[in-house]
């Protein structure tokens, strides 16, 4: 049986794998830049942030579902 925890984890390290692509597509629009096949680059950093996009809106999920449970106390 999985519990919250392990689905945590889960979802962290698919969220890191997206962010990981986010990385991946900015090195291959800098090589581009550097070769100045602007088009390519532009792709791919346009690829860049979508990547970020998702890894960001499942960062808020995630946020999202704790405040619903989360209570606020000193202790």
């Amino acid at each position: 049986m999985t519990d919250s925890r392990d689905q945590a984890a889960e979802r962290l390290d698919e969220i890191a794998a997206e962010l990981e692509q986010a990385a991946a597509h900015c090195r291959v629009a800098a090589t581009h830049y550097r070769e100045r096949v602007v088009p390519r680059a532009a792709a791919h950093a346009w690829a860049a942030f979508g990547h970020v996009q998702r890894g960001n809106s499942a960062l808020i999920e995630m946020a999202e579902a704790h405040a619903a449970h989360a209570i606020p106390s000193a202790e």
